[in-house]
């Protein structure tokens, strides 16, 4: 490994096969490039992967997140809550919604929600009217939140569920497996290629409700509808074969998209395996370094979407800084997942502020994603393991 080197070890990347590009291709010699037969094929595939009734494809979870909330009546005024340590389309999709976005800090071993904090936040918000409509718990990483007791505190306190398990696709929880909704009224996933399997781009609504089903489905193509069920009566003799019913989007996902998704949950349990076993490896390997590694809580079963490390200057006095800018000077190119939400501009313009959620600005200033993806090889592992000691020494 040499300074300025150009061959990066990506921290995440697709995994494409032969028979990926196969199916997208064929797709491309069908009559339907856009919502074709292959939408709710790929739909049906991962509903029944996870154990869910319904399932809702979407061209990105951020879409994905945007109907959920509407789909679950989220309006101006209303509140919700999410973590702070997550991508911002899990705050952003409640401003979409003119809602109030509020945020729980995280346990300090999982990076999740904790659950702690959340019960201390509720009881308050109870006492002041200030409860909110919908929690979303992140799974981080791919590490599942303890949906049991957040489930338990939804029902004493009358708040709905929107799992933002972007990371979390092939994890589970209790041998419950994310996205079956038992614990939950929505579950989003997300197909960018760095997650655990693409569609290019692409997201999914799970829910196990034949009304939200119906609702998010209206939401992705402008509101329109064709199911004489749900179709206003216009007696005349005007052909009515559709009706825009409420204001909906333009989200759909492709059939060109979809057929890379549904060739890629072939693919979903290996995967993860092989997820699994990179970060077992990391884990045996660097266990006397001074990192801290992610922690894997009882009864769970992680995606891995991520390997988080956590560098600590008190324990081995270099920064976060230093050890970062090491790693890509040689050519390992590690990312920061994540900045807290509350500190984007956007967010503390709103009037959110530093020392607001100090355990998430903490782990921002201490964690590390290394690199991990199914195609990562065992050279190249050590690479990455080999420049993390040099950095930690020098």
């Amino acid at each position: 490994m040499s300074s300025g080197s150009t061959s990066l070890i990506p921290y995440g990347r697709q995994s494409i096969s032969e028979a990926d590009i196969a199916a997208v291709v064929e797709v491309l010699h069908s009559p339907f490039l856009t919502q074709g037969p292959v939408v709710p094929a790929f739909e049906h595939a991962v509903a029944a992967k996870v154990g869910a009734c319904y399932a809702v494809a979407v061209n990105s979870a951020t879409s994905a997140l945007h109907i959920a909330c509407l789909a679950l009546g989220l309006r101006p005024g209303d509140r919700l809550w999410t973590s702070p340590n997550t991508f911002v389309a899990s705050a952003n999709c409640a401003r979409h919604c003119g809602a109030i976005v509020d945020f729980v800090d995280i346990d300090p071993h999982t990076y999740n929600i904790s659950i702690s904090k959340l019960a201390s936040k509720l009881e308050q918000a109870e006492k002041d009217n200030q409860l909110p409509k919908i929690l979303m718990p992140v799974h981080y990483a791919g590490q599942p939140c303890d949906m049991v007791v957040i489930h338990a505190l939804s029902q004493q306190y009358g708040f709905k569920i929107i799992e933002d398990a972007s990371h979390a696709i092939g994890a589970s929880y209790k041998n419950i497996k994310v996205g079956s909704c038992t614990h939950s009224d929505i579950t989003v996933f997300s197909f960018h290629p760095v997650k655990i399997i693409t569609s290019g781009e692409g997201g999914m609504v799970l829910t196990n409700n034949p009304e939200l089903d119906h609702c998010l489905r209206r939401l992705r193509t402008h509101g329109i509808t064709n199911e004489k069920a749900f179709m206003y009566d216009r007696p005349g003799q005007e052909i009515w074969n559709y009706q825009q019913i409420e204001l909906g989007y333009n989200y759909r996902m492709s059939d060109i998209h979809a057929a890379l998704g549904l060739s890629q949950v072939n693919q979903l349990d290996h995967f993860v395996a092989c997820r699994q076993k990179i970060a077992k490896h990391y884990d045996d390997r660097m266990a006397s370094l001074p990192i801290i590694t992610p922690f894997q809580a009882q009864q769970t079963y992680s995606s891995y979407h991520l390997y988080p490390i956590r560098v600590k200057e008190a324990l081995g006095r270099k920064s976060q800084r230093q050890i970062y800018d090491f790693m890509w000077d040689n050519g390992i190119a590690v990312n920061l997942h994540y900045i807290p939400v509350h500190r984007q501009p956007y967010y503390e313009n709103l009037g959110f502020k530093a020392g607001d959620f100090l355990e998430a600005e903490q782990f921002h200033r201490e964690v590390i994603s290394l690199p991990i993806f199914p195609m990562l090889t065992d050279d190249q592992q050590e690479s990455v393991i080999k420049a993390l000691e040099m950095s930690l020494k020098n």
